[in-house]
């Protein structure tokens, strides 16, 4: 299934004395963009929050390509690239809307725990959800169900 890019519009304050896009923001965007499409997918991080179900950022990584700067947008893509049922992770794409000049790129990981902070597998818990994650899943750590 495909997912639609998340557009942000650069704000005045993201940028810096040099009037480009302060690099942390980057890193921003990407939550903004994961945050969507997690919620394209049907399983917000409100609708996991309350089924008790959290998913805490592992790792991050950004290479910045071109400078963004005010007022400016940008698309951003993102693809869910693996999935394990305990774990997945994320590519981002961020490019300038007007011209499609790649801005930055980069990768995310998280995984699923209970409000405890234990880890659990969205394959035992909610299986619902996993066939979501797996029908978007680029590389699986399970096969994917028949869906013949």
């Amino acid at each position: 299934m495909a997912l639609v890019p998340y557009t942000h519009k650069v704000q005045y304050y993201e940028t810096d004395t040099m009037k480009i896009v302060h690099h942390s923001n980057y890193i921003r965007w990407f939550e903004e963009a994961r945050v969507d499409m997690l919620e394209q997918m049907g399983i917000g991080y409100d609708v996991m929050e309350k089924a008790g179900i959290l998913s805490p950022v592992l790792s991050v990584r950004c290479e910045y390509k071109s400078m963004t700067r005010f007022p400016e947008q940008v698309n951003i893509t993102v693809r869910l690239v693996r999935y394990t049922g305990v774990k997945f992770e994320i590519a981002y794409e961020i490019r300038g809307a007007e011209d499609g000049t790649l801005r930055a790129a980069g990768e995310s990981a998280h995984c699923f725990i209970d409000g405890g902070g234990k880890p659990i597998s969205l394959r035992r818990r909610f299986p619902e959800w996993d066939k979501v994650f797996l029908s978007y899943a680029e590389n699986t750590a399970h096969p994917q169900p028949d869906r013949s």
